[in-house]
């Protein structure tokens, strides 16, 4: 039987890191004896692209088997043969050492703030409108519930409208009774009236009569004035007549 290798590699990317996966295998003829290595490489660039460095990794399991032929019974002969594989060296990407050269805007920051804000004021707002349907619909259960007993109930006969009756009859008996003290107050009025009138013309008539009086009075006392003057002057000649005739 011919001795046979084979290689197998695989590769995987993610998001993370890219890896690589390989295998090798040998088989022959005879006391078979094979060997397998499996080698794992991952790069890693990440958040370490940003400071200009990577990480490279290479891991190498080997595992080796022997399978003989053996006779009968208790004996048997085993013979071993082993290829090894030689290690994988490690390279690095150069490329990926360079720094990177991340242009951020300055203000993307701000506008994230921004939109926080207004998500966390849409969100009061929001749940605020949810309080007041709540409680509208509390006062609408509240409401249809007053409702209902109020249908419940029996309706009586009310007699109000007889004691508005009485009521307003009573109120026209008074609005009646007053004005006939109306007419009475205003016939008497109208007789007070005439009766002021006629005591202000007498006493408009008693004031003409006292300012006549008044200058009747003047004139008699220039009278007794002029008089008493004549009479003083009269008894002083009197004095000395009288005078004379005793010298």
């Amino acid at each position: 039987m011919a001795s046979s290798y084979k290689t197998t590699s695989y590769t995987v990317r993610s998001s993370s890191a890219p890896r690589s996966f390989s295998s090798k295998s040998y088989s022959g003829p005879g006391n078979m004896t094979s060997r397998k290595s499996y080698s794992v490489k991952s790069s890693f660039g990440g958040p370490a692209r940003v400071y200009g460095g990577g990480i490279t990794s290479s891991t190498s399991y080997g595992l080796s088997s022997s399978i003989g032929r053996g006779g009968m019974g208790m004996s048997g002969f085993s013979g071993d043969m082993s290829i090894h594989t030689p290690i994988t060296a490690v390279t690095v990407n150069k490329s990926l050492l360079a720094p990177l050269n991340l242009e951020i805007d300055p203000t993307i920051q701000a506008v994230r703030t921004q939109e926080k804000e207004q998500i966390k004021t849409l969100n009061n707002r929001f749940a605020s409108f949810i309080d007041k349907v709540r409680f509208l619909e509390q006062q609408n259960k509240m409401l249809e519930t007053k409702w209902n007993l109020l249908q419940g109930q029996t309706t009586t006969r009310s007699n109000i409208d007889a004691m508005f009756e009485a009521y307003i009859a009573n109120l026209r008996r008074q609005l009646d009774s007053l004005g006939n003290d109306k007419m009475k107050l205003e016939a008497d009025l109208h007789n007070m009236q005439g009766l002021v009138e006629d005591f202000k013309n007498k006493y408009e008539d008693e004031i003409n009569k006292r300012t006549e009086c008044e200058n009747d009075f003047v004139l008699i006392k220039k009278d007794v004035d002029e008089a008493y003057m004549n009479k003083v002057e009269l008894e002083a000649k009197l004095e000395s007549l009288t005078d004379e005739i005793n010298f």
